[in-house]
């Protein structure tokens, strides 16, 4: 004869679910945690749990018995929970560091039920629970906490330019008649892996005292850097002084430099004149291309650098000078010194902190934050509101190879904003002004064979300019769906513009 069957459950009751729930939420709590305690409404230590025993010897208890009936406040500093007992409000995440180490923690009040017309309502605070979630936060979370801190850095960097502008700004000078830096790291746009480790290491850099060499393309921000490294260094409070060397003629290369006494040369003025060495004492000298200083200055500059002191045009006297030196060029030094144009020992004077800035192209996934950020700086000079720029413009500009970098970027877009009448730009009008300008010659992606000859490039732009701009276009997709695994979801994203209008120009450009 079968065993007798037994009845089926009765089902739980509302009341009854949410006792277990709250059981269960407990117990899980409990053993996911590194430790959980209890406290009760007057914030006195009730309970503990096994995992939060390991934390009592840091706190100075050698048993659960010592701990326990304390009140949290005295055991635990630091903590928060009397602000949990007092409002009744949870803090769910937050740091807490004493002399057991650095937590991430949660504190949730527990409140008693009452019945009420809808049901269980919450009442008076009646203890609440403490639970540390992780223990060591410097790695569990050190990418969160590395990310914050950029952006904290960043945020810092921007409220000190904008305080700057406000208080000055048309004028490079401070009003007690300094020359100050214009631009901070905030000022550098882009996100991308290229642009947040150029940042990094100028970061670095502004650090220390030594002599800072920033190497890259033109347009690419090597001012900007330089600005941005004085600005966050122990002589923020002094002057920066620039002075681009292929701007200046030769001849009056070394009164730039070192300045003059009175009378020194016919036309000079009687009172004489300081250099940019002594105008920077106490701040910085960015000496912008670098590479283009004659061969018969590079031995006074040398040795400049290496007394610490100066001697103008026309006196037989030295000045001492206090300045941190960073140079910037976009030629190769390198190839200068073997070539026996740029002195040896000099070159190796100012390499002591090299810094490469990347080109745009290096970091295109920053092309539209670029875009945006100039555009509303060209809004903010002509008083026009900026134009919005579609995905599949922003890709085509992506796709540019921006010789001129940033540079040309800018231009592009007020060539757009002149000769354009649209809000908004989709990928045609962009062809169509580049077509007007002839821009599109200058931003044409280098030919990929190396061997082709200047014929073949010249012969190879006499082609219509859909051809041209269809294999541009089919080539930006070809490169975005190799980086991304033939993921056309994430192509499309990297691209800028919507999976749909991917399928399309997949199905256009073959």
């Amino acid at each position: 004869m079968p065993p007798p069957v037994a009845p089926p459950a009765l089902p739980l009751d509302a009341a009854a679910i949410h006792a277990l729930a709250a059981r269960s939420m407990f117990h899980l709590f409990s053993s996911i945690s590194q430790g959980m305690f209890l406290v009760d409404r007057s914030g006195r230590i009730v309970w503990v749990n096994e995992g939060y025993k390991r934390f009592l010897p840091l706190l100075g208890f050698s048993s659960v018995d010592q701990f326990l009936g304390q009140m949290v406040e005295d055991v635990i500093p630091n903590t928060q929970m009397r602000q949990v007992l007092e409002t009744g409000k949870p803090i769910l995440i937050d740091l807490l560091t004493n002399k057991a180490g650095t937590f991430v923690v949660s504190r949730i009040p527990l409140h008693e039920e009452r019945e009420g017309d809808a049901g269980y309502v919450l009442g008076d605070v009646i203890g609440a629970i403490g639970i540390v979630l992780f223990d060591h936060p410097e790695t569990t979370l050190q990418p969160l906490i590395s990310k914050f801190a950029m952006l904290q850095r960043d945020l810092d960097d921007a409220r000190r330019e904008l305080a700057s502008q406000r208080a000055n700004p048309l004028l490079q000078h401070s009003p007690d008649g300094q020359r100050r830096a214009k631009y901070t790291f905030a000022s550098f746009i882009g996100s991308s892996p290229a642009a947040v480790d150029v940042k990094r290491h100028a970061r670095r850099a502004a650090q220390s005292s030594s002599p800072v060499l920033l190497l890259g393309e033109t347009g690419t921000g090597k001012e900007l850097l330089a600005h941005a490294i004085h600005t966050a260094s122990a002589r923020a409070s002094g002057p920066f002084v620039s002075l681009n060397i292929a701007a200046v003629p030769d001849t009056l290369l070394e009164s730039e430099f070192f300045g003059f006494a009175p009378g020194a040369f016919t036309g000079a003025d009687r009172k004489g004149r300081e250099g940019k060495f002594k105008l920077a004492d106490g701040g910085t000298l960015f000496l912008d291309e670098i590479g283009d200083m004659p061969m018969g200055l590079q031995a006074k500059l040398l040795r400049a650098l290496q007394e610490g002191e100066i001697e103008p045009l026309g006196s037989n006297k030295l000045v001492p000078f206090d300045a941190r030196v960073i140079a910037a060029t976009s030629r190769d030094l390198a190839a200068l010194v073997r070539d026996g144009r740029f002195r040896e020992d000099l070159y190796y004077r100012l390499n002591v902190l090299p810094l490469r800035v990347p080109p745009l192209r290096e970091r295109r996934g920053d092309i539209p934050a670029l875009v945006e950020a100039l555009s509303e700086d060209m809004a903010l000079r002509s008083g026009d509101a900026p134009p919005e720029l579609m995905p599949d413009a922003l890709a085509l500009l992506a796709a540019q190879h921006w010789r001129g970098n940033t540079r040309e970027l800018r231009n592009v877009l007020e060539q757009l904003s002149m000769r354009s009448d649209m809000q908004r730009i989709d990928a045609d009008e962009i062809k169509r002004v580049l077509a007007e300008t002839g821009l599109e010659k200058i931003a044409a992606p280098e030919p990929i064979a190396s061997s082709a000859s200047g014929a073949d490039e010249a012969t190879s732009l006499l082609r219509p300019l859909a051809e041209q701009i269809a294999e541009l276009e089919r080539r930006a997709i070809d490169a975005a769906m190799a980086s991304t695994g033939g993921n056309k979801l994430a192509a499309s994203r990297l691209l800028g513009i919507s999976r749909a209008t991917l399928y399309d120009r997949m199905t256009t450009t073959g």
